[in-house]
């Protein structure tokens, strides 16, 4: 009879990932500062996971409501979503309105290298935009919940960083950003 032998491997624990979590007013530049955003990163050969609210909102609900119960339930599915990855060594971008703060706060409690960035943008370039209709929709009544209109916006007290999608193109918002991961040490620069 052949011994049988035993495989023993031993898998060393991944570094976690970075999260970002881009917040604003809805139209306020968020999602187009994240598509320069993940050019940049690539650029330092770094990989990041978008987690998008308008396309994971369509993965919860097949109808959303946008009420106060769905947003909690959502956020926090969003923030369990991105420590489990961060855990696992991918470093996430949300690209998120997330109105309340403690919204987010939930993602910097449950995730050690949390950087929340605030996309300020004045309301009335935000409604100028409104790409989505957002805010014609909120204007005519078919909506009740947008925030900045129905609902509050809370800012963050504490970003860690403000960019403001009225006077900064995606690019240079972008380079920002690049640059307090580069002070965090998470990234090399590339500047010399």
């Amino acid at each position: 009879m052949i011994p049988r032998r035993s495989i023993v491997t031993v898998e060393r624990e991944p570094k976690a990932g970075f999260a970002l979590w881009l917040t604003g007013l809805p139209a306020s530049g968020k999602s187009a500062i994240t598509a320069a955003l993940v050019e940049e990163l690539t650029r330092h050969g770094v990989r990041a996971t978008i987690l998008e609210s308008d396309v994971l909102r369509k993965a919860f609900a097949s109808q959303s409501h946008y009420d106060e119960q769905e947003r909690e339930y959502f956020y926090r599915s969003l923030a369990f979503i991105g420590q489990v990855l961060t855990e696992h060594g991918l470093n996430v971008i949300f690209d998120a309105t997330a109105n309340r703060r403690s919204y987010r706060d939930r993602a910097r409690q449950q995730i050690p290298q949390f950087f929340e960035i605030h996309v300020d943008t004045p309301l009335n370039v935000c409604i100028d935009r409104d790409p989505k209709g957002i805010y014609r929709q909120g204007k005519a009544g078919l909506s009740k919940n947008v925030p900045g209109l129905q609902v509050e916006y809370e800012p963050p007290l504490h970003p860690d960083l403000v960019v403001h999608g009225d006077r900064e193109v995606p690019r240079q918002a972008a380079e920002r950003i690049i640059q307090l991961l580069e002070a965090q040490g998470l990234l090399r620069s590339t500047r010399r």
